[in-house]
């Protein structure tokens, strides 16, 4: 089975496919129904305004007066996975976040993403460091308790404890956050973002006796849908089944747009499903690699060394931040009137992914500064509530003093 993918792999690398491989899957995938996630009321709880769960896969959350969030579940009925696939948290969102991880009984969350990245802040701080060690979401009724860290070169693991402020009850979440995947982009190596899904999978959060891990990275759609698919590929090769890497990609499409974004991510792809198949089917140059990583906690770097492709946008609003510069044969993959649509694409979603991301800063600022003027506010008016009283109590106070004076100077006049 892998040694058939590999083959697919060597000749999309070979005729310089992996563009028009991207485009074709980007026109083959259905687009679902999202008004939900257009209602006036829903539109501050997006962290792009094109990137949108479908209404028939969202994650609705439950006894809460509003039931959106943007979650998408996405279900692989052959692998027996189940994965909820989510923007990064928006500071408004992290009460939401919590309780959709409450309910479905998550026992993990997966970080692929840095709280900023290029002067962007692409996802809210939502879990307490070793510093704030708890954090308190009054709006839905949870805290999250700081329990321990495991800090590797690559990625880190938090042990957290979420608790149910109404009921007392309390559960484990392994927070597991990957912290080199640049966005856009792709891992430095296969087998840094492999040790880190098997790291992932050795915690049996994965499992389906557990609920659906929480996958997320900035949007949801371009590291997440590649931690997604390469997890589910390599369930299914260690089961023996024949894949097909694009039409799993395609039905997993079904359930969230945007997976994979560029082509980069879908090479990504192809290269760790390689890597990773070698592993399982017992590669002793792969395991020797990988215990090595495992050991010295390095980042080796694997011969399939990913060239630098164009990056593609979705719906208006991704773009890759870097492209190659394609000469003499790159350009005959590729038709010029293909080319040009893609470019000004590229440079059309670049200033507008910029603009939402300023969006974004500009908006968490902003709350920020109204909590610290409410707070400001609120000590105003209890001061404004005290201050006659203290005045009064002062007023009352020097008249005392000065009638206990006053007796004192009679008291002393009389015993002369």
């Amino acid at each position: 089975m892998s040694a058939a993918i590999e083959r697919e792999f060597e000749e999309l690398d070979a005729q310089n496919r992996w563009q028009q491989l991207y485009l074709e899957i980007r026109s083959e995938s259905h687009d679902y129904p999202h008004r939900v996630a257009k209602f006036p009321e829903n539109r501050n709880r997006n962290r792009y305004r094109d990137v949108s769960p479908y209404d028939h896969s969202r994650v609705k959350l439950q006894n809460a007066e509003n039931d959106y969030i943007n979650a998408s579940l996405v279900d692989i009925e052959e692998a027996q996975r189940s994965y909820i696939l989510t923007q990064g948290p928006l500071p408004n969102t992290c009460c939401h976040f919590w309780l959709m991880v409450w309910q479905q009984k998550t026992k993990a969350v997966v970080m692929l993403n840095r709280i900023v990245e290029k002067e962007s802040v692409k996802c809210a701080q939502y879990w307490p460091t070793k510093d704030d060690r708890e954090m308190l979401f009054k709006e839905t009724g949870f805290n999250v308790k700081f329990l321990s860290e495991d800090v590797k070169s690559y990625y880190t693991v938090h042990l957290l404890q979420l608790g149910n402020t109404r009921t007392g009850e309390t559960r484990t979440i392994s927070h597991f956050h990957y912290t080199t995947w640049p966005d856009f982009g792709v891992p430095e190596s296969p087998a840094s973002f492999l040790n880190f899904l098997f790291k992932v999978r050795e915690s049996g959060s994965l499992n389906p006796e557990h609920g659906p891990a929480v996958i997320h990275c900035s949007a949801g759609i371009g590291r997440s849908g590649t931690f997604s698919l390469v997890d589910s590929c390599l369930v299914l090769i260690e089961k023996g089944d024949n894949i097909n890497i694009k039409q799993l990609l395609l039905n997993m499409r079904k359930y969230r747009m945007g997976l994979i974004q560029t082509p980069d991510q879908l090479r990504f792809s192809y290269m760790t499903i390689i890597e990773g198949a070698k592993f399982i089917k017992g590669d002793s140059s792969i395991q020797k690699r990988w215990k090595e990583l495992s050991k010295e906690d390095v980042c080796p770097v694997f011969d399939h060394s990913p060239t630098k492709i164009m990056t593609e946008k979705y719906n208006g609003n991704r773009i890759g931040l870097e492209e190659e510069k394609l000469t003499g044969d790159r350009y005959s993959s590729l038709s010029s009137k293909t080319q040009e649509t893609l470019e000004e694409n590229s440079e059309s979603a670049l200033r507008k992914r910029l603009r939402e991301d300023r969006k974004a800063s500009t908006a968490q600022k902003v709350q920020q500064m109204k909590q610290r003027l409410s707070e400001t506010e609120r000590k105003r008016k209890r001061w404004l509530y005290w201050q006659p009283i203290l005045t009064k109590m002062g007023f009352v106070s020097v008249i005392l003093v000065g009638a206990f004076v006053g007796w004192t100077l009679f008291l002393q006049q009389n015993a002369l």
